[in-house]
C-alpha cells in the first residue's frame, strides 16, 4: 500500500455547509485527496441524508457514500453565536462549500458579496438547483426534479415510459464540477503571489447549479435537436445515435451488451461474430446513419444469433473480433466482481456502527494512497474543532450558554 505521505491536498481546509450529495460528494472527493473537510450541521438532526434509511450497520446508504473523511461540527445557525463560530471557522479556512436551499446562505449574511469583504481570501462554491437570475431560481431542486427539468428523463428509458437515470447524475456531476472547480482556484492562488500584482492567496465566488450541469451533460441530445429539429426516443438499453448496440438475451438465460461505434466495427460484427456476410455487403447497412434507421433489423439478427449461444461463447467471440461487449449486472453482481478484487479496488472504512467496505476513489495517483477517512457521528468532532481554532474555553462555554451548538432546530 502507497503512504500517504504527500497527499495532494494536505492543509487545505474546507468548511461544507451541505447536505445530501452534491456539496458532500464534492467535498469528499477533497477528502480522499488530504483536505481537511469540517461539516457543518444542524443540531437538530444533521444533514437529513443521514436519515434516508438504516442499512449500513444502522446508517444510510447515501451519508456513508458521501461523507467519508470529514468531521463534523454541530452550530445552530439561525442563533447569533452560531453564525459567530462559523465565521471564526471561515476565518482559517481556505474554501467554503454550500448546497442549502434556495436563500438560505443568503439569510445567514453568506452572500457572495459579503463572503468577499468578510472573508477576501476565502474560495466560496455554492450549489443549487437553477442559479441565479432566471424563473426557476427560487425553486427547491432535487437530482430527479433537476433531470426532468433538462430533459434527461425524456431520453432515459423506453419510447413512451420515460425514466430518471439509476445514479444521481446531477447531484454527482454537480458535485464534481464544483470539486474541479475548487482545485483550479487553489491552483490559481499558488500561482500567484507578491510581486505579481495579485495578493498570495485571493479568493473567488463560483456558482454551480445541477440545471446547468445536466444541459451540460444533454450535449449530444441538444445539439441533435437543436440542428435537426427531432426529439429522439429513450432507446432503453441502446443508443439513438449508434447502431446496432443494445443488450440481447443469451442462450444460457444471462444478457450481453455489445455493439458497434463505427462502420469497420460493424463490417467484423456481422461476418465474424454472427456470420451474416449478407448483411455485411448490403448498401442499406452501408453507414452508421442507414444503420440507425434499420437498426430493428440488425437488432433481431443479432438477437437471433445470441439466442443460439452462451454468454461465454458470445463474449469470446466478441473479444476476438474486437466488438466492444460486457455482462448486464446487477448491483449483486457487481459487489461480487471478480474485475474489482483482482484489482483491489475494496477498502475497509471506520463509521458509527463499525468498519463497512467501500469502493477507491475513481482517479489513480500513482504513489499516493486516499485517505478514506471514517464516517464521522454527528458532532463528533464539535470540541475538537473549537479547541483546534486556539479559542480560550470560556468563550466556548459562554458560545454554548448562547446555543451555538445546541438542540435547537436550524433549517439548512
Amino acid at each position: 500500500m502507497a503512504d500517504q505521505s504527500g497527499l495532494p491536498l494536505e492543509g487545505v481546509r474546507i468548511v461544507a455547509l451541505e447536505q445530501a450529495v452534491s456539496a458532500p460528494i464534492c467535498t469528499r472527493v477533497l477528502a480522499d485527496l488530504g483536505a481537511t473537510v469540517i461539516k457543518v450541521e444542524n443540531p437538530g438532526g444533521g444533514d437529513f441524508a443521514r436519515h434516508y434509511d438504516d442499512v449500513v450497520k444502522g446508517q444510510a446508504a447515501h451519508f456513508v457514500w458521501c461523507n467519508r473523511g470529514k468531521q463534523s461540527i454541530t452550530l445552530n445557525l439561525k442563533s447569533d453565536a452560531g453564525l459567530e463560530v462559523l465565521h471564526r471557522l471561515l476565518e482559517s479556512a481556505d474554501v467554503l462549500v454550500a448546497n442549502l436551499a434556495p436563500g438560505a446562505t443568503g439569510r445567514m449574511g453568506l452572500t457572495p458579496d459579503e463572503l468577499a469583504r468578510r472573508h477576501p481570501d476565502l474560495i466560496s462554491v455554492e450549489i443549487d438547483g437553477y442559479g441565479p437570475g432566471g424563473p426557476l431560481s427560487h425553486k427547491r431542486a432535487y437530482d430527479l426534479l433537476a433531470q426532468a427539468e433538462s430533459g434527461a428523463c425524456a431520453i432515459t428509458g423506453s419510447p413512451g415510459a420515460p425514466a430518471k437515470p439509476g445514479p444521481p447524475m446531477a447531484d454527482v456531476s454537480s458535485g464534481l464540477f464544483s470539486a474541479i472547480s475548487i482545485l483550479s482556484l487553489l491552483l490559481r492562488r499558488e500561482r500567484s503571489g507578491p510581486g505579481d500584482g495579485e495578493p498570495a492567496r485571493g479568493g473567488a465566488q463560483v456558482q454551480v447549479s445541477l440545471f446547468d450541469t445536466m444541459t451540460e451533460l444533454m450535449g449530444y441530445a441538444l445539439n441533435y435537436t437543436l440542428h435537426t429539429g427531432i426529439d429522439q426516443e429513450p432507446r432503453g438499453m441502446g443508443s439513438p445515435a449508434v447502431a446496432p448496440y443494445g443488450s440481447y438475451a443469451t442462450a444460457d438465460g444471462q444478457t450481453v451488451v455489445l455493439g458497434t461505434t463505427n462502420d469497420r466495427e460493424w463490417q467484423r460484427l456481422s461476418r465474424e461474430i454472427i456470420g451474416r456476410d449478407d448483411l455485411a455487403d448490403d448498401p442499406r447497412y452501408a453507414s452508421n446513419a442507414d444503420r440507425v434507421a434499420h437498426r430493428d433489423v440488425l437488432d433481431q439478427a443479432i438477437a437471433d444469433w445470441c439466442a443460439r449461444h452462451d454468454l461465454a461463447r458470445i463474449q469470446e467471440s466478441a473479444d476476438a473480433a474486437g466488438i466492444g461487449n460486457a455482462r448486464y449486472n446487477t448491483p449483486s453482481d457487481v459487489i461480487a466482481h471478480p474485475h474489482l478484487r483482482a484489482r483491489d479496488r475494496w477498502r475497509t472504512i471506520d463509521t458509527p456502527g463499525g468498519p463497512v467496505p467501500a469502493l477507491l476513489p475513481p482517479a489513480v495517483v500513482a504513489g499516493v494512497e486516499p485517505v478514506m477517512g471514517a464516517v464521522p457521528a454527528l458532532g463528533e468532532h464539535t470540541d475538537e474543532i473549537m479547541a483546534g481554532l486556539g479559542i480560550a474555553e470560556s468563550a466556548v462555554a459562554a458560545w454554548r450558554e448562547q446555543g451555538a451548538f445546541g438542540t435547537a432546530k436550524s433549517d439548512l
